[in-house]
């Protein structure tokens, strides 16, 4: 990618954040376009037309029947939908759709009448798509909502890009992992103020200039290798994202995790008021300036 070249030659001219007295290695420029191409692809799934930026609105279920369309009289008012949708029924934890005969809706790009909406923890939620915009069923503790999306959302069509911290190597930090045996369950706070039960394997131990930080992340689905982490640190609020930033770690080997705080990202909570974000642990705030990753959002939400 030729953004990524000239980005390339640019960190490595400047020696910003390299080896040495400001001289690059060939292992350091290495580093940098990995770093630089994580991050392109990293823009181009937030900005496709189903990403984060899409997101326009969340809507909670009652039990029940829940009438949905663009007409007030809704229970669910969408504001790109036609008058009349049609009807979710909540019966405890299964949620049905019956499309309006007239809604010109399609169910998982389908034209079918009905159909049962598995949510989002399932590897393919159902979708219900009409024009620009879409939905799919979420689960949130006991609560079930409607996650929403429109490919021409203002959040999309005028995102004003992502700010950086410079790419430094020595904050792609090699921890020891302490292997909790068995796992640990924690709670783990989210932005709707409810507490999620997870799991955390093991705690990373790690070191900056003279101090010891810990670390627990988390395994975020059940089966998963890579390990997922949200933290806090003495930067939020002022040149980070207030809440929190989150990274993903490759699995520990040899008693070590690699812990690459370069490819720390902002939450959807940063870019979107209708995401749910989880919150760091009291284990997971740092007492430090984590200057590496993503800058705060300078777009419209705060």
């Amino acid at each position: 990618m030729l953004q990524s070249a000239f980005a390339v030659a640019a960190i490595v001219a400047a020696g910003v954040g390299l080896s040495g007295a400001g001289i690059a290695t060939s292992g350091d420029a290495a580093y940098v376009k990995q770093i630089q191409d994580w991050r392109d692809t990293r823009v181009e799934h937030l900005r496709s037309p189903h990403g984060w930026l899409s997101l326009v609105g969340l809507d909670w279920l009652k039990d029940g029947k829940n009438t949905l369309g663009s007409a007030k009289g809704n229970d669910i008012v969408l504001a790109k939908a036609p008058a009349h949708l049609g009807t979710i029924t909540l019966d405890h934890d299964t949620a049905t759709i019956a499309l309006d005969a007239k809604s010109g809706a399609t169910i998982d790009g389908k034209s079918v009448a009905t159909a049962e909406l598995l949510d989002d923890s399932h590897d393919n939620p159902t979708t219900v798509a009409f024009g620009t915009a879409s939905f799919y069923l979420i689960q949130r503790g006991d609560k079930y909502g409607l996650r929403v999306k429109d490919s021409q959302a203002p959040t999309r069509t005028h995102f004003a890009g992502i700010d950086y911290f410079p790419i430094d190597p020595s904050w792609r930090i090699e921890a020891r992992w302490e292997a909790y045996n068995p796992p640990h369950e924690v709670e783990e706070p989210n932005i709707l103020g409810q507490v999620d039960k997870v799991v955390v394997p093991g705690m990373a131990v790690f070191e900056r200039d003279g101090k010891t930080y810990r670390l627990e992340p988390v395994i975020e689905t059940p089966g998963d290798t890579n390990l997922f982490l949200t933290f806090g640190d003495k930067t939020n609020g002022h040149e980070t994202y207030g809440a929190s930033r989150m990274l993903y770690t490759e699995p520990p080997r040899d008693g070590k995790i690699v812990i690459d705080f370069n490819k720390s990202y902002n939450p959807p909570c940063a870019f979107s008021p209708y995401a749910t974000c989880p919150l760091p642990t009291a284990q997971n705030r740092l007492k430090l300036r984590v200057t590496a990753g993503e800058k705060k959002y300078r777009g419209t939400h705060e």
